[in-house]
């Protein structure tokens, strides 16, 4: 039976069901404590995870130099051009990487007798820098002062850049793989279960600066076949937002 008489008035049975369903499904979801829905939508724990990977320098970065003394600026600065010449042959017959000149300086040398200033010369100086294998700089340093190197003014450690990028995703892998540690330790200690991963963000890993080394010297009158690297250290950090 679809309706009933009472009092004149016909009632519908079935539209009366279905008010009284939607108001008491109304009824269920604004009853709800409306802390406990808002702590249902952002119980999420925040980790961050560090990942650290070493590797060692295999290329050296050199930066040396032809510094000459002359009675006038264009005697110093013939003589400088004459062995830098000489040097910037030597390189590249090596085959050096990233060869380019880093400096050239032309400055007068003045006297101070009898309180009265005199220039009584000129001082020439060319620099350049390049890279080379590790196990190759030393020999290349000793042939360098003897092609006309006079100055050494920097020595510097790398890795290869491949291996840089290696390690860069080496040491992401190993941050988010602490920042999941990190995660279900926490959650086991408090009886709760991991559930998905609710947000991602990293923080760094980015490519390590030089390792300087401690051959730097202004004059290279000497034998530094000894060139010894190290490691170069790649930092990443990992945040995760894991839902529990």
């Amino acid at each position: 039976m679809n309706s009933n008489l009472q009092g004149g008035t016909r009632v519908d049975f079935r539209s009366l069901l279905t008010a009284l369903c939607l108001t008491l499904t109304l009824v269920s979801f604004t009853g709800l404590d409306p802390a406990v829905a808002q702590e249902q939508r952002i119980r999420a724990l925040t980790v961050t995870g560090r990942g650290v990977e070493a590797i060692p320098t295999t290329q050296t970065l050199v930066r040396l130099g032809v510094e000459v003394v002359g009675t006038t600026a264009a005697e110093a600065q013939q003589e400088a051009a004459k062995q830098s010449s000489a040097v910037v042959e030597l390189l590249r017959s090596r085959q050096v990487e990233k060869l380019e000149t880093t400096g050239i300086n032309l400055n007068p040398n003045y006297s101070n007798e009898s309180n009265q200033q005199r220039i009584i010369g000129y001082t020439a100086t060319n620099t350049v820098s390049f890279r080379i294998n590790t196990g190759s700089a030393g020999t290349l340093l000793d042939d360098a002062v003897r092609a006309g190197a006079t100055r050494i003014q920097g020595v510097s450690f790398v890795a290869a850049e491949s291996a840089i990028e290696q390690a860069q995703k080496q040491a992401l892998k190993k941050a988010t793989q602490d920042a999941q540690s990190q995660a279900d330790a926490v959650l086991s200690a408090l009886n709760l279960k991991r559930g998905e991963i609710l947000g991602i963000q990293v923080n760094g890993a980015s490519a390590p600066p030089p390792m300087y080394g401690q051959v730097q010297s202004r004059s290279a009158n000497f034998a530094i076949t000894p060139v010894v690297g190290g490691e170069q250290q790649i930092d990443a950090s990992v945040t995760l937002q894991i839902s529990y």
